[in-house]
């Protein structure tokens, strides 16, 4: 039972269903920092893959503890999934990560975001450049047909702290050349470069070093970066994105918005370590 589900000491009162909430339907724990859950979906919500919207629990004084979490289903799911970090004295996931199936969250309908095609030039290579939990609206945009349809070539570069960090993307990733509703646009367009910062493992380092000396683009056999053909969507920390941005800004890409689209975007809203 969680914040949301209100039980009175007598049997005769009904459990309590605020405005807004859905059902969990699972969830999963990754590491000891990490989980993701999915939850019904409300029929009237309509999305774009890669944007966002405010989910959450009752704080400890009765009111809504909402926080911006990315969709990282695709806008056809008949559910809506989430990644999320653990912080052990987060105001909400303290709460968050311990929900069980048949708990219920606050869900605000009302998705925005800059993380999504619309917001890009027409181009022939989709870059997707995450750090940690930054990968959740990529996890909606690699599942999405019109990401294929549009582009060529998609890469997605995730890079962690250590190894297992990287299983929720590895999986995902693995599991869309064989999906029966996605695979046939996959082909062979999705290119995978994951990395580590803090353990070993067969690629190291971090994305903006990555991208700055050409490693990715030789371990990849690609072209470098050119502002006529690469389009990047940029999630992660706050200090990440500044890097990030610069790094692209030096190959000639352009930041964007859903306003203006360009040769790159940057999701501002995303929530990091004290959640």
């Amino acid at each position: 039972m969680t914040e949301l589900q209100k039980v009175t000491e007598t049997d005769a009162k009904p459990v309590r269903t605020l405005p807004d909430a859905q059902t969990v339907t699972s969830v999963k724990h990754w590491t000891d920092r990490l989980f993701s859950f999915r939850a019904t979906r409300p029929q009237s919500l309509r999305f774009r893959s890669g944007e966002f919207v405010m989910i959450g629990l009752l704080g400890d004084n009765g009111k809504p503890l909402l926080r911006a979490y990315s969709i990282a289903s695709p806008s056809w799911d008949e559910e809506l999934e989430f990644y999320s970090i653990k912080v052990p004295d987060g105001p909400l996931t303290s709460k968050l990560q311990h929900i069980q199936p048949g708990d219920q969250i606050i869900l605000r309908p009302k998705p925005v975001g800059t993380l999504v095609l619309d917001a890009l030039l027409p181009g022939k290579r989709l870059w997707f450049l995450a750090t940690g939990t930054g990968i959740a609206p990529f996890a909606s945009l690699m599942r999405d047909p019109e990401t294929y349809e549009k582009f060529d070539q998609v890469i997605m570069m995730h890079t962690t702290r250590t190894k297992a960090e990287l299983d929720y993307g590895r999986e995902l990733v693995e599991s869309l050349a064989d999906d029966p509703l996605i695979g046939e646009f996959v082909g062979d367009k999705l290119r995978y470069y994951p990395t580590t910062t803090r353990e070993d493992s067969a690629n190291m380092g971090r994305i903006t070093d990555n991208l700055s000396s050409g490693k990715v683009f030789d371990d990849l056999g690609i072209p470098p970066m050119d502002k006529d053909r690469d389009r990047a969507m940029v999630c992660g920390s706050l200090a990440f994105n500044v890097d990030v941005k610069a790094v692209l800004e030096g190959f000639g890409l352009r930041e964007g918005a859903n306003s203006e689209p360009q040769e790159y975007v940057v999701e501002k809203a995303f929530v990091g370590d004290g959640i």
